[in-house]
């Protein structure tokens, strides 16, 4: 399959960049990144460069648990635009793909668009395309047809989605992306909604993974959504936060989070109701371990009978 005439597409390309639009257009300032900053030709015909077995196995090595928290997602994602010729990448923060889903009938074209793992989809390497410029821009976007860079890749669409890791730093993308000459914009539009559910998933599992042995709180936004996940100690301290829920608590997304109390970060009635759930369900596991005895599970929990009959009065429990 080839996509634009190669010179039309290169000749497109070059006016919007020669006519200053990069100030306006996000899409002209990565094809401006692509020819001046990258020295790529628009109308190049070369193939994806791609790694070694060895360099791809090492790939995956460094994203190990992100590509574990991922697959559930990505199996739900390909069973809902699979069948429509789409495949699903993970890309790591590089813009190499190491891991994918599609139809084993779409896998000769797939593999020769370069869309398999180990191929380098960077803006350095690919121009613009829905994986590198993802890589560089951070935001969810889709790069259709002849936004590519490379007239090779313009009959392609690429709907992107940034993954952020447990420490809210940048850890890969989500691509879906199709070579259907009948992909309709309404179509466009659901992928780009199924794509970013299945990376705000892949983020919640990678998060709670990361913190197993701490509660996970969920923090709401002005709209009533839940807008992040915070993890809380044994110690009523916040010890982590997923990125949307480091923005929604004015927390830069870039800095290390130090510990800090539950309730002096979340305030108000969210924090009283997740510390006294969180302190209620260890008193009820202490009462149920010793059999219901106030005194052996006051002799667990450190404190005297009378200071453990006080809290389950407190939280009415009954024993």
């Amino acid at each position: 399959m080839n996509g634009q005439a190669p010179q039309h597409h290169a000749a497109r390309v070059e006016a919007a960049i020669a006519s200053g639009q990069a100030a306006r257009s996000a899409l002209v300032a990565s094809w401006r990144r692509s020819s001046r900053l990258h020295h790529l030709d628009p109308s190049g015909r070369g193939l994806p460069q791609r790694l070694t077995e060895a360099e791809l196995r090492a790939a995956r090595e460094r994203i190990a648990p992100l590509l574990a928290a991922a697959q559930g997602a990505m199996d739900r994602l390909y069973q809902a635009v699979g069948v429509a010729g789409c495949c699903v990448l993970l890309a790591d923060g590089e813009g190499v793909p190491v891991d994918r889903r599609g139809m084993p009938a779409d896998d000769t074209t797939f593999q020769s668009w370069g869309l398999w793992t180990g191929a380098l989809w960077s803006e350095e390497h690919e121009g613009t395309n829905g994986i590198g410029t993802c890589v560089v821009e951070q935001r969810p976007l889709t790069i259709d047809r002849d936004q590519h860079f490379f007239a090779r890749n313009t009959l392609l669409s690429c709907t992107a989605v940034p993954i952020y890791d447990h420490e809210a730093a940048f850890a890969g993308v989500l691509d879906v992306s199709s070579c259907r000459a009948d992909r309709t914009d309404a179509f466009s539009n659901l992928i780009a909604l199924a794509a970013g559910e299945a990376a705000k998933r892949i983020e919640a599992d990678l998060f709670r993974r990361a913190f197993a042995y701490a509660r996970i709180v969920l923090t709401p936004t002005a709209d009533g959504q839940c807008g992040g996940l915070v993890a809380v100690d044994a110690d009523d301290l916040v010890i982590g936060a997923t990125r949307s829920a480091r923005i929604g608590l004015g927390i830069a997304p870039g800095r290390a989070l130090q510990p800090v109390p539950a309730a002096d970060l979340l305030g108000g009635d969210i924090a009283r109701d997740h510390l006294a759930g969180g302190q209620r369900a260890v008193l009820q596991r202490a009462l149920l371990r010793a059999g219901g005895n106030v005194s052996a599970a006051a002799k667990a929990l450190g404190v005297s009978r009378a200071t453990l009959h006080r809290k389950l009065k407190r939280f009415e429990i009954r024993h």
